[in-house]
């Protein structure tokens, strides 16, 4: 039988050929793939949040353990939609309109992935009406949005106004976060929560996923 803890290993470590390997491995044995990842890969991403926390891990070093992560979610997340699982939530993630920026965004995207959400990243320059979009063809339950310039910091303001305009607002929770964001920001705009890093954005949405709507 595969050793299991050597999965955990490989994601904490960032090894995404390691990671991929032992996940085609244990599930040729009949690992249930939930299994991998609620007790392997998520506790990993925990240790690498604790780890980054701590400032003993920094960016490169959260990229390459979502790569690793990636890399075992690739083979698992067909299986699971096959059996009809669900995701914690479904989070769709961009960055706002008139903003090209995207290595925050998709940081984050990588390590929500790593925390057990379906991801819909809709790119960069997202404007208000895709994010309305998502909402109401593909039922997200979070928007995320990243801004990393003071001027289009008010884009964010202007989606959260198309979504009540839209009837959607009360359906999905708003996190948001990027550079020049702060909370007195998204107090002011009316978002659900705000955090100043990607690990801080994936606790924000375990809660928010949690939280009553």
């Amino acid at each position: 039988m595969t050793d299991l803890k050597k999965l955990h290993e490989a994601v904490l470590g960032g090894d995404a050929k390691t990671s991929h390997a032992i996940t085609q491995q244990a599930l040729a044995e009949g690992v249930d793939p939930l299994t991998l990842v609620n007790e392997y890969m998520i506790p990993a991403m925990d240790e690498v949040g604790r780890r980054f926390e701590a400032n003993e891990y920094f960016v490169p070093e959260l990229l390459i353990s979502a790569r690793a992560m990636k890399a075992a979610l690739d083979i698992i997340r067909p299986l699971l939609t096959a059996r009809g699982d669900k995701p914690v939530a479904r989070v769709a993630i961009g960055t706002v309109k008139g903003d090209l920026h995207d290595i925050g965004k998709n940081l984050v995207a990588s390590l929500l992935e790593g925390g057990g959400f379906e991801v819909i990243d809709l790119g960069v320059n997202v404007p208000p009406e895709k994010f309305i979009a998502t909402v109401k063809e593909q039922n997200a339950n979070i928007i995320a949005m990243s801004a990393l310039l003071t001027t289009t910091m008010p884009a964010m303001k202007t989606t959260i106004d198309a979504l009540k305009q839209a009837g959607v607002r009360g359906q999905v929770k708003v996190l948001i976060g990027g550079a020049p964001i702060t909370q007195k920001y998204a107090d002011e705009i009316g978002a659900d929560g705000y955090s100043e890093n990607a690990v801080g954005a994936v606790a924000l949405a375990k809660k928010a996923a949690t939280a009553p709507a």
